[in-house]
């Protein structure tokens, strides 16, 4: 047998018809949290498999000497868009050349296919040398998290190892911006603004977003989605709203604001900006600063602007600053847009103060009522959410700066 025969019938036979009818037939017999180790581990092979798919592919390419033909030879192979095979050939080709960390956690299930393009696409830009430094620091950071989180993770370290290429970056991203429309059937089309300004984008969600709830009285048939887009389409025509602004939350260290330094600044709901383009935002007419206090040591907030917070708009202020995003770990809705609940419920003894108060989207503040999901809020304001099958996972919320070395008092 030749080595590609040999090859393809390894592969044939680990995820052969038969070993996984033998797997199936013993599924129906798991418990809740034995089910949830068996899609863990589930995860963790199709990893494996995803790691040496990318290996196949860069083989590929080296034989073909990177020929654009390859990609279109994938598409067909894979039966995938052209698109997509662009995204898996390149990420082969980085996996195996500047990547190799990050392969290895493919290797070990650490961390999907999926999330191992999100950390391609975040180094695609850099040189090798910064690519393999930022793949040397990912690999500790990585493990566990999401794609979303990944697709942070990796963005911010590769901003700290190139400060100026990414704030180039970032300016001949946002020349790029466009308008675009979607023709649908039935009736339907989307509307699309590309590579908008960050800020104003986030703003114009906020404030969309915000109508949109406004509107969902008891009474009113349509869902959220259905209003957002409404809302949208009637601000854009004229005939909503007027010159009302809308607020987003951009976290910058007082030394990156002051040119002091160039550590990247962190916009809510979206993930780390370079330095140059925060303190741009920053530098706006209508823009508000604000003084927030947090602990050198770990970087949470301590005080917001004030030497205390203890009114009720003020503390509702204090948690949405602190927590930024949706508490449950992996979800990015903006607190803005998020309820302020209680982690222990109010009926059963919870307290309105900052100790118990966090930041939920609708969904997972409905989630937090299912029966067997236990939330514990500790009073550095770090979340533990324990599942009905009793995995337990932590959220806590992100420091405004790295933590810091303690200086002596004089």
């Amino acid at each position: 047998m030749d080595t590609r025969n040999a090859v393809v019938a390894v592969l044939k036979e680990i995820t052969s018809a038969d070993v996984l009818k033998e797997v199936n037939g013993l599924l129906d017999t798991l418990e809740d949290d034995d089910a949830v180790a068996a899609a863990v581990a589930a995860s963790e092979g199709i990893a494996r498999l995803e790691a040496v798919r990318f290996r196949a592919l860069a083989q590929l390419s080296r034989h073909r000497g990177g020929a654009g033909s390859v990609v279109q030879e994938v598409a067909l192979g894979l039966s995938v868009v052209d698109g997509h095979a662009v995204g898996l050939v390149s990420t082969a080709e980085a996996l195996t050349t500047r990547l190799p960390c990050t392969l290895g956690l493919l290797d070990r299930g650490k961390v999907g296919g999926y999330g191992a393009m999100k950390v391609a696409a975040a180094t695609a830009w850099l040189s090798d040398d910064d690519a393999r430094a930022v793949d040397a620091v990912s690999e500790d950071r990585l493990p566990g998290r999401n794609s979303e989180q990944v697709r942070k993770a990796a963005n911010h370290a590769a901003m700290m190892a190139d400060r100026e290429g990414a704030a180039r970056r970032a300016e001949r991203h946002r020349a790029g911006r466009r308008l675009s429309i979607r023709h649908g059937e039935a009736g339907v089309a989307s509307i699309e603004v590309e590579d908008g300004p960050v800020e104003k984008v986030a703003a114009a969600y906020t404030r969309i977003d915000r109508e949109a709830r406004a509107l969902k009285t008891g009474g009113e048939p349509r869902t959220l989605d259905q209003l957002r887009a409404d809302v949208a389409l009637d601000l854009l025509l004229g005939g909503q709203g007027g010159s009302e602004r809308s607020e987003v939350f951009l976290y910058m260290d007082l030394n990156t604001y002051l040119g002091l330094n160039d550590d990247p600044a962190e916009l809510a709901g979206h993930g780390h900006v370079p330095a140059a383009l925060a303190r741009h935002i920053a530098s706006g007419a209508d823009t508000v600063l604000r003084r927030i206090v947090t602990d050198p040591l770990s970087g949470q907030v301590l005080d917001l602007g004030r030497d205390r917070y203890r009114p009720t708009a003020g503390l509702g202020e204090f948690v949405r600053v602190r927590d930024r995003e949706c508490r449950r770990p992996g979800c990015h809705l903006v607190a803005q847009a998020c309820d302020l609940d209680h982690a222990v419920p109010w009926q059963h003894g919870g307290h309105t103060a900052d100790t118990e108060l966090i930041d939920l989207c609708r969904r997972d503040h409905r989630l937090k009522d299912e029966p067997g999901w236990v939330y514990r809020l500790t009073s550095d304001g770090t979340l533990t959410i324990t599942t009905p099958t009793g995995q337990s996972y932590d959220s806590a919320p992100p420091p405004l700066h790295e933590p810091r070395a303690e200086e002596p008092p004089f």
